[in-house]
C-alpha cells in the first residue's frame, strides 16, 4: 500500500494549487545544480513552463555530441541513468524552445568533494575570534564562538559528526592552511571544546541578542550557557574514537569532568521546552521548541554521547546517559507532530537536529533504541514525500502557502537533505535518497531563483570560499551585519521566500544595498547565519551514509569474502568520497582491528577518477583471534566488515 501511494505522490501533477497552476509564458531556461551531480546518484532539472513531452538533450560541451535524450514531465526533466564514467567533461541541457542550461559536471562524490571543506572552512572564519586568550564575548553578537550565534550553535557536535563520517579526507587536508591556529576538521573541534569549556557558567553581557534564556517564571539567563556541555559531550564520545591522538587525557577529564558535574544542574538529562523567550517578530514570546538553543532532539544526541564516553570509562555509567537518552527519543516518539509547525518549519535551522537524532540512535545502538523509533522516521518520511509533491521537490508549509512570506528559509532545504539522507539510509529507501539529492539541488540553482543560495562575491572567489564551476550565485549578500559574513568562506545567503514561488523573473541585484528585486519584491538576500550553515554541513556528513562502502575480496581481488586463514593475502575495497583529484591517484586508509591492537592499512585509488581505493593485507600467521574487524569512518557513521579466522 505504501508503494502504491508513494507511485501516485511521485507521478501526480504538481500544478495542484492555485499557485502552480497559470505558469508565466516568459520562456525560462532549464535549470540544474550548477556544480554537477553525483555518480549513481538521483538527478533532474526544472525547466518552468515547458509542455510535457517537450524533447530535451544532454550535450558534451567539449565534443559538441548529444549524449542523453529525454522528455520533459512536470516542468521537470530526470537523467538519473547517465553516468559518464570517469570523465572529466561538462555538459548543459538543450530544451527545445527554452534554450540552455549553465555547463554542469558529473563526477564520483562530486558533493562531497567539493563541499565539504567549504563546510567546515564556514565555521574557522566566522569565529568572534581566533585566539580564545583574547576572546572578548561582550563583543561580539549572541556571544557564540561563531559570530551572531551563541553556544546553541553546537558548533562541535556536528564537526565531530562531519569528520566521522568521512575522516580519510579531512586527513589530507591538514596541512593547507600553514601557520593559522585552526588549519584542519581536528583543530577546529579542539577550538570549539576549548571555547566551551571556558564558557561553560558564564552569565556575563554578550553584544546583543534576541531574547533571553530559562524557565517561564524563572531567573533569565543572559547566555545559553547549559549548551556548552552538549559540545563537550561529542567530543568526549570522540575522544575514545579518533580524538586520542590529538587530545591530550588530562584535557579529556576536564571536558568529561565539566559534563558529569554540571549534567543535571543544566538540565542536560531531559528534553527542555519553554527556554528561550524570544524578542524577534517572527518567534516572539516562549517557545516550545527553536533554532536558539532547545531544538527538538538535542536531548538525544548529548545523551548518546555521553553514553557512549561513560561506556569506555572503568568508573563510567553509561546506563543512566543510555536511559537520557531513550527519554528523549520516547518523547519524540510520542509528541513529535509533523502537522505543528513548530515541531517543523517554524524551528527554522534548528528543524534538521530532531530527525537526525533519532536517526542517530539507531546508527549508534540500533539495539537500545525505543521501541517505535524506526516506524516514527518511516512516518516522517511519508509526511515529507506529501509535501514535497512539487516540481521543485520543495518541502510546502502548507496548501496556499509554499515559504514564509518574510523570514529566511535557510534552514529548509541545506539541512533537510541531511535528514532525508539519514532516513533513506535507515529505511533503505531508495524514493527517500533521490528526494535529498533533490534538495541539495535547490541549494545549487534548482530553484525559483535559478542561482546558488550563496553570493558569489569577489572576496569570497579571491580566498577560495566558493564552489568552483558555480556561474550564478545569490543575488545579494548582507556582508557587514551581525556575522560580518562577507569574506566567510562557503557562506548560505539567502533562499527563495512564498512571493518567488513558482517562478521568479529577471533578478535586479543593487549594488551595496542589502536588496535584490525580483518579481519587483524583495529577494530578501538576508545574512548568512552560522546554524544554517550547520544544517548545510549535516547534509554534506550524511550524504555519505548511502554511498560508501567496504569490502574484502581474495588476493586477485575477484570473490568477495567474509572469512580468512591465518597467513592469507586479501584485497581491501573502499568506496568513499575520497576523489579530490579526477587527474591523479587518490589515497585512503581503513582500520582492522586484531583483538586489543587496532592498525591503519593505506590504501590507493585504482585509478585516476576511478573513485575505488584498494590495498593489500596478509593475515599474521601466528593470529590467535576468532575474527578481525575492518572499518571506516566512526561513531555509527562507520562501515565496517567481519572477517571470522579459520585456524
Amino acid at each position: 500500500m505504501k508503494k502504491i501511494l508513494l507511485a501516485a505522490l511521485l507521478c501526480a501533477s504538481a500544478y495542484g494549487s492555485a499557485q502552480e497552476s497559470t505558469p508565466d509564458p516568459k520562456k525560462f531556461e532549464p535549470y540544474v545544480n550548477q556544480l554537477g551531480y553525483n555518480m549513481g546518484e538521483s538527478k533532474r532539472f526544472v525547466c518552468y513552463g515547458a509542455e510535457d513531452d517537450t524533447p530535451f538533450q544532454i550535450i558534451n560541451t567539449r565534443t559538441s555530441k548529444t549524449v542523453f535524450e529525454g522528455k520533459i514531465l512536470n516542468n521537470e526533466g530526470w537523467f538519473s541513468g547517465f553516468n559518464p564514467t570517469g570523465s572529466n567533461d561538462e555538459y548543459i541541457i538543450k530544451v527545445e524552445g527554452h534554450g540552455n542550461s549553465v555547463p554542469f559536471s558529473v563526477a564520483d562524490h562530486l558533493l562531497e568533494t567539493a563541499s565539504s571543506k567549504l563546510a567546515y572552512d564556514f565555521f574557522v572564519d566566522a569565529r568572534g575570534f581566533a585566539d580564545l586568550e583574547t576572546y572578548d564575548m561582550a563583543s561580539v553578537y549572541g556571544g557564540g564562538p561563531t559570530r551572531d550565534v551563541g553556544a546553541y550553535g553546537l558548533e562541535a557536535v556536528f564537526e565531530v559528526l562531519q569528520y566521522a563520517s568521512n575522516p580519510a579526507l579531512f586527513d589530507n587536508w591538514k596541512t593547507e592552511l600553514g601557520d593559522k591556529k585552526v588549519a584542519d576538521l581536528i583543530d577546529l573541534i579542539l577550538w570549539h571544546a576549548e571555547f566551551a569549556y571556558k564558557y561553560i557558567d558564564y552569565n556575563g553581557p554578550v553584544k546583543t541578542r534576541h531574547g533571553t534564556l530559562g524557565y517561564q517564571g524563572q531567573p533569565r539567563m543572559t547566555y545559553d550557557y547549559w549548551n556548552t556541555l552538549d559540545q563537550l559531550a561529542a567530543v568526549c564520545a570522540a575522544y575514545h574514537s579518533f580524538l586520542k591522538p590529538y587530545l591530550p587525557e588530562e584535557t579529556y577529564q576536564k571536558y568529561r569532568k565539566a559534563c558529569l558535574d554540571h549534567w543535571e544542574a543544566y538540565d542536560r538529562h531531559k528534553v527542555v521546552r519553554f527556554w528561550t523567550y524570544s524578542t524577534k517578530w517572527v518567534d516572539k514570546g516562549f517557545q516550545e521548541f527553536n533554532e536558539m538553543g532547545n531544538a527538538y532532539g538535542q536531548s538525544v544526541f548529548r545523551n548518546l554521547f555521553m553514553y557512549e564516553c561513560e561506556r569506555h570509562e572503568k568508573d563510567g555509567n553509561p546506563e543512566k546517559f543510555l536511559k537520557w537518552a531513550q527519554s528523549g527519543a520516547s518523547d519524540i516518539i510520542s509528541n513529535w507532530d509533523f502537522n505543528n509547525p513548530r515541531h517543523m518549519w517554524w524551528i527554522r535551522n534548528a528543524e534538521h537536529i530532531t530527525p537526525q537524532a533519532l536517526s542517530f540512535f539507531l546508527l549508534l545502538a540500533p539495539d537500545k533504541a525505543p521501541e517505535g523509533t524506526k516506524e516514527k522516521l518511516e512516518a516522517w518520511a511519508l509526511h515529507m514525500k506529501q509535501k514535497s509533491n512539487n516540481f521543485w521537490k520543495y518541502r510546502k508549509h502548507s496548501e496556499t502557502e509554499w515559504a514564509h512570506p518574510k523570514t529566511k528559509e535557510l534552514g529548509g532545504a541545506p539541512a533537510l537533505g541531511g535528514s532525508m539522507f539519514a532516513v533513506a539510509h535507515l529505511l533503505n529507501d531508495p524514493d527517500l535518497r533521490a528526494l535529498g539529492w533533490a534538495q541539495t539541488d535547490f541549494v545549487f540553482g534548482v530553484n525559483p531563483v535559478g542561482t546558488h543560495l550563496s553570493n558569489k562575491s569577489e572576496d569570497r572567489v579571491k580566498i577560495g570560499g566558493y564552489w568552483p564551476g558555480v556561474e550564478k550565485g545569490w543575488p545579494q549578500s548582507h556582508p557587514h551585519g551581525y556575522g560580518e559574513l562577507g569574506k566567510v568562506r562557503g557562506t548560505l545567503d539567502g533562499s527563495p521566500l512564498d512571493g518567488q514561488f513558482p517562478i521568479a523573473e529577471k533578478l535586479e541585484a543593487i549594488e551595496g544595498k542589502n536588496e535584490g528585486r525580483i518579481f519587483g519584491k524583495n529577494a530578501y538576500a538576508t545574512e548568512g547565519w552560522g546554524i544554517s550553515n550547520r544544517g548545510w554541513q549535516a547534509t554534506v556528513t550524511f550524504s555519505t551514509l548511502g554511498s560508501h562502502s567496504l569490502k574484502v575480496f581474495d588476493a586477485k581481488h575477484k570473490e568477495e569474502i567474509s572469512s580468512v586463514k591465518p597467513g592469507q593475502n586479501i584485497t581491501i575495497q573502499l568506496k568513499a568520497a575520497l576523489n579530490l583529484d579526477r587527474n591523479a591517484i587518490d589515497q585512503g586508509w581503513v582500520l582492522l582491528k586484531h583483538g586489543e591492537e587496532t592498525k591503519k592499512i593505506n590504501l590507493k585509488e585504482s585509478g585516476a577518477n576511478t573513485g575505488t581505493f584498494v590495498g593489500s593485507f596478509k593475515i599474521p600467521k601466528n593470529s590467535s583471534v576468532s575474527f578481525l574487524v575492518l572499518s571506516y569512518g566512526y561513531l555509527g557513521l562507520d562501515k565496517s566488515v567481519r572477517l571470522d579466522v579459520k585456524n
